[in-house]
């Protein structure tokens, strides 16, 4: 499996973290500040440039009894103009309780509100990446 960019969606920011080479291991890259939805586009398109990306998995940020509410649907209207231009498949992947397990993590790691702002969305990203990866792998081992 080649590298997949991962992407932690804001209206604000947006997180990205990037796999290793054999798609195992996923590990925080940054966090982009963005005003609109056509610069988060751009910002995700140079990262898969940048990186060279084989794939890209956007975190879908399902309410918990798994419906689509409004951030979602930005979501798939951001995915949908990723996709356009692209060149390779762009997926998404339910981030439920990313970000609630990343706070918690940080809280427990006694880190400042503002270091925790800065750090958030990527490590967002990385768990939400490390979640599509490992399921590939199980999926391939059930082959």
């Amino acid at each position: 499996m080649a590298r997949v960019l991962g992407v932690d969606y804001g209206r604000r920011r947006l997180g990205f973290a990037l796999s290793d080479e054999t798609g195992t291991l996923a590990m925080p890259r940054e966090v982009v500040s963005v005003n609109t939805l056509a610069e988060a586009v751009a910002s995700t398109l140079a990262q898969l440039r940048t990186t060279g990306a084989a794939r890209v998995v956007v975190g879908l940020p399902l309410n918990m009894n798994g419906t689509r509410g409004p951030m979602a649907q930005e979501v798939e209207e951001f995915v949908a103009r990723v996709a356009r231009d692209a060149g390779v498949p762009v997926v998404t992947w339910d981030e439920r309780l990313t970000s609630a397990q990343v706070e918690r993590t940080l809280l427990d790691a006694d880190l400042s509100r503002a270091r925790r702002k800065e750090v958030r969305d990527k490590l967002a990203a990385q768990v939400m990446l490390q979640g599509f990866l490992d399921a590939q792998d199980r999926e391939s081992e059930d082959r």
